[in-house]
């Protein structure tokens, strides 16, 4: 199901719902793509080496060493 029809089958039900209902709706909401975040962040961190190579990248960037992207090459 794409995005334009998940939000054609939910709308109808957010229309009918209380106040209070749709605040439960919206912490669960909320919960689930904490969860997500965390669920791609525990991935991340399990890859080895990746910690330490993103933390080395923000250094760069933080000191200016980086490459503008309009120098960069394609590769493909």
């Amino acid at each position: 199901m794409n995005l334009a029809e998940v939000h054609k089958t939910i709308d109808p039900y957010l229309i009918q719902m209380t106040p209070e209902r749709l605040n439960i709706a919206v912490e669960l909401l909320a919960y689930l793509a904490d969860k997500e975040s965390e669920d791609a962040t525990k991935e991340l961190s399990d890859i080895p080496g990746f910690i330490e190579s993103f933390e080395r990248g923000r250094r760069d960037a933080i000191h200016g060493r980086i490459t503008p992207y309009k120098q960069l090459k394609r590769k493909y």
